[in-house]
């Protein structure tokens, strides 16, 4: 197995990267606690790419980051890369979302990931990006998942983020489609 570091410090980040790279021969572990990469890209694409290259150059290894975030249409794409910084606890940042949108009747928005692998030299080997396109609610519903994903609805689904079991989310989230696509590049990546 090959070391991949995943380019975070939160262990839920590192599980999740584990479920969908479950079936490869990578194995991952978390960063060091004490890099820590500022995310200064205006892109997702951007941000992963800066954080992989600079985890994989500071720790000599194969490094995997991801970035992500919620773009609502009638806010312009807002949060967007900002999505994480748009309040300091997850409540706040739905609430302040939601206060922006007020009454808005086009709750159109998309989730959208990025993810990038970088060698142990820092050169980007991979990129990969997916989207879900889905509604805001108004209010939230459902306890699972994290972040904005008790007000992210899915109509296909019927169904918020927050209300799927966690391989439904996988199979069809943002993050899912960038991690299938990747999947499919992976394959004799080392040799590159």
């Amino acid at each position: 197995m090959t070391k991949l570091v995943v380019a975070t410090g939160n262990p839920g980040k590192l599980r999740e990267m584990q479920a969908y790279l479950a079936d490869s021969d990578w194995e991952l572990t978390l960063k060091p606690e004490e890099l820590d990469i500022e995310e200064t890209g205006d892109t997702f694409a951007a941000n992963a790419c800066l954080k992989a290259s600079q985890i994989a150059l500071a720790t000599g290894n194969w490094a995997i980051a991801d970035d992500s975030g919620l773009q609502v249409d009638a806010l312009n794409g807002v949060p967007g890369v900002y999505s994480a910084r748009y309040g300091k606890t997850d409540p706040e940042r739905i609430a302040r979302l939601l206060k922006e949108l007020g009454d808005e009747v086009n709750r159109g928005a998309q989730f959208a990931c990025a993810v990038a692998i970088a060698r142990p030299d820092g050169a980007i080997s991979l990129q990969s990006e997916g989207i879900c396109r889905g509604e805001i609610l108004y209010a939230p519903r459902g306890n699972g998942g994290f972040g904005y994903d008790p007000i992210f609805y899915v109509p296909e689904k019927e169904l918020t983020f927050a209300e799927m079991t966690p391989d439904l989310k996988r199979s069809i989230s943002h993050r899912g489609k960038a991690f299938a696509s990747l999947l499919q590049q992976l394959e004799g990546i080392r040799e590159k």
